[in-house]
Order: structure tokens, then sequence, then C-alpha cells
């Protein structure tokens, strides 16, 4: 009768461990999903960068700097790698297209006829929209993360995890030019 006990509880510790477990991998491959997720919408930025690209090219007499942001941001999304969370890559690249919005408004500033370029409309239209898309990529991104850190840290999860897959917290992302300005601080 005690073994039958004995055997029973081992069995109700066994399965209770790999559900932490597999709860463990959904949330990490969740997290994994979402960062895929921010780097496709940054790649989609790629296209349009292409065209402005070529829309900035006839102005490059005076703008040569525009013109190399914009190629600088687009192979830094090319290099983002989709299957390792590189926070740090992002906020480089974030910051790449903030430099780069400002430049463009100081070309259009400039150049009133490119402002009425209906072409350029269209494709600063596109990068706004694009900047949302990874804005709210980002934020699920983030959400993801905070669920994955804390399944793998609370108690007993972070035994299980220790035991069996060994998965370190993942720093979520952060705009530190954001946070710089920013002066709230919560009082934790």
């Amino acid at each position: 009768m005690g073994l039958f006990v004995f055997i029973g509880i081992f069995v109700i510790l066994a399965i209770w461990g790999i559900s932490i477990r597999n709860n463990i991998v959904r949330y990490f491959n969740a997290t994994r999903r979402a960062w895929a997720e921010v780097a496709n919408f940054e790649r989609q930025k790629v296209k349009t960068l292409e065209s402005l690209e070529q829309t900035l090219a006839q102005y490059t007499q005076f703008e040569q700097s525009t013109l190399e942001k914009v190629t600088e941001l687009r192979q830094q999304i090319l290099n983002l790698n989709m299957n390792t969370t590189d926070v740090s890559q992002l906020q480089h690249i974030e910051k790449l297209g903030q430099d780069l919005m400002r430049s463009l408004n100081v070309v259009v500033e400039n150049y009133p006829e490119l402002k009425a370029d209906s072409l350029y409309v269209k494709m600063m239209d596109d990068i706004q929209e694009q900047n949302e898309n990874v804005g709210a990529a980002i934020t699920i991104f983030n959400r993801n993360v905070e669920e994955f850190n804390n399944t793998i840290q609370i108690f007993p999860n972070n035994l299980v995890n220790t035991v069996t897959l060994a998965k370190k917290p993942i720093r979520p992302f952060s705009d530190a030019i954001t946070l710089q300005n920013f002066n709230y601080r919560p009082d934790f």
C-alpha cells in the first residue's frame, strides 16, 4: 500500500514538473516568435527605405548625410538577427530611425518641392505606419519577455528550469533616449 502511495506521489510530481517545464518552453517560444515579428516589421521598412534612397538621390548634392543615414538604417535592419534576441541592436536601429526622421524633416524644409512630391509623402506615411507596427510588436515582445522571465524566476518553476532547461532571463527592449527624457521614476 505504501509503495502505491509513493508511486502515486512520484507520478503526480513528475506530471507537475513536466507541466512547469512545458510552460517555460511555451513562453520561451512565444518570446522568440514575438522577436521574429519585431524583426519582420523592421525588415518591411527596407523596401520603403530603398525607394526613399532613390528619391533623396535627386537631392544629394546638398544632403549626402541624410542619404547615408537611410543606407545605414537599411543595412542595420537587414543585419538584425531573427533567431537571436539582440535588444541592443534593436535599440541602435530605433535610434538610427529617429535620427533619420529628424534629418528628413531638415531636407523637407530645405526642399519644399520634395514635400509636395506624392511619392515622398506616401513613403513618409509608409515609414510612419511601419514605425507604429514596430512599436506594437515591441510591446508584444516585452509582454512575452515579462511572462517568460516570471515563469522561470518564480518558485518552484525556477527549480524545474534549473534542472531541466537552464533558461536565462531575457532582457526586455527599452528606449534609452526616451527614458533619458522621461522624468518620472516609479518608487519600487
